[in-house]
């Protein structure tokens, strides 16, 4: 593909108060970090630290260096607050007692 090729992607994070959905515009041979970078989602949640979260495209794990394709979805993702299995099981422990 030709250097000057651009994609349109988007960027998208679910933070505890706030949420971003971002459309942009990429390099066709951009990676998730690169896509991540010039999405300026970072600086909107300054708690996102993609070395440690993990991120994906449309709901599947990716690795940072994965190459994006037009039309993805970059999500990232924050960790679990609880196991939700577990909280599977309370709700119908709870039900059960109800």
């Amino acid at each position: 593909m030709a250097e000057h090729a651009r994609i349109q992607v988007q960027v998208c994070y679910a933070g505890l108060h706030k949420t971003s959905l971002l459309d942009l515009q990429v390099a066709a041979d951009a990676s998730i970090l690169q896509v991540i970078q010039q999405s300026g989602i970072v600086q909107m949640h300054p708690e996102i630290d993609v070395s440690i979260l993990k991120v994906g495209i449309f709901g599947k794990l990716k690795a940072l260096d994965t190459t994006i394709h037009a039309a993805d979805r970059v999500e990232i993702y924050r960790p679990l607050i609880a196991d939700p299995m577990e909280a599977r099981r309370r709700r119908a422990k709870k039900q059960a007692q109800n």
